[in-house]
């Protein structure tokens, strides 16, 4: 929580105890952060070590280029994890960390003006 919480995210205390804490993302998107043996009394399988093996990614897109690299360069500073560049398209940058426990955060940022080029 310490880590996120320097990020700039807040937690619903509602939801929060020792167990899990719910993370604000956005006004409806949130993510539950729970302890090991939290976690493992939902799922029938091992944990995967995030920091041995990656089974997904996940993808925030923020409202400007900056904004993603203000995050990422936070998160760096937190301890997390560079696990690749930033890449610049132009009309959309994208950049990410890999957190404490090995999980990847990819951040974006599109020009909400850009139109794709129509094949026909």
């Amino acid at each position: 929580m310490a880590f996120f919480g320097g990020l700039g995210y807040e937690f619903n205390s509602q939801f929060t105890n020792e167990l899990a804490a719910c993370m604000l993302i956005e006004e409806n998107i949130f993510a539950m952060l729970l302890t090991k043996p939290h976690f493992e009394s939902f799922i029938d399988r091992p944990i995967s070590n995030a920091h041995e093996s990656k089974e997904v990614l996940l993808a925030l897109m923020l409202d400007s280029a900056q904004e993603v690299r203000e995050l990422c360069e936070k998160a760096f500073a937190l301890g997390a994890r560079r696990y690749k560049e930033p890449e610049d398209m132009g009309f959309m940058f994208s950049w990410g960390y890999e957190d404490l426990d090995g999980h990847i955060w990819e951040l974006g940022w599109m020009d909400p003006n850009f139109v794709m080029p129509s094949e026909s």
